[in-house]
């Protein structure tokens, strides 16, 4: 998955017009099919930061896109951070690139919007208040 650079985009909920509408083409997305996954156990032994990091990654919304293949690699991230952070003597090259591993793995919002996948709240199954009130004066006054 290539990551654009520069600036990070707008929720699609921010902008004015759609995407599609701002005169750039977009080439369609190629589709695969998806395969059923198995997430590995973090290792006991990681750091405790690394053990979060993966903990998150498994709760968090962009787990969906997540195959085999990314929590693999997801996996070798976190036990290259847990080296990391046990080193006596870090490097501040080996952190860059972990930081742009976690980049692929779109850890951040900022990530994911760079390659347009936002994540949003669940639909509610309740109705707004608006539409109760309106239903309740309706059968008030004996309306359908």
């Amino acid at each position: 998955m290539a990551l654009a650079r520069g600036p990070i985009p707008n929720r699609d909920d921010d902008l004015a017009r759609p995407r599609h509408r701002n005169g750039r083409e977009q080439a369609p997305a190629t589709r695969g099919e998806l395969r059923p996954v198995t997430v590995p156990d973090p290792d006991p032994d990681w750091h405790p930061i690394a053990c979060r990091l993966y903990e998150a990654l498994r709760t968090s919304g962009q787990a969906d896109f997540y195959q085999d293949s990314d929590w693999a690699f997801a996996f070798s991230v976190c036990d290259d951070l847990s080296h990391y952070k046990r080193a006596t003597k870090r490097s501040g090259q080996m952190l860059q690139s972990i930081y742009s591993a976690m980049e692929r793995l779109l850890v951040t919002e900022g990530d994911r919007r760079r390659v347009r996948i936002e994540l949003h709240a669940p639909e509610s199954d309740e109705k707004p208040a608006s539409v109760l009130a309106i239903a309740d004066y309706r059968r008030d006054l004996g309306l359908p």
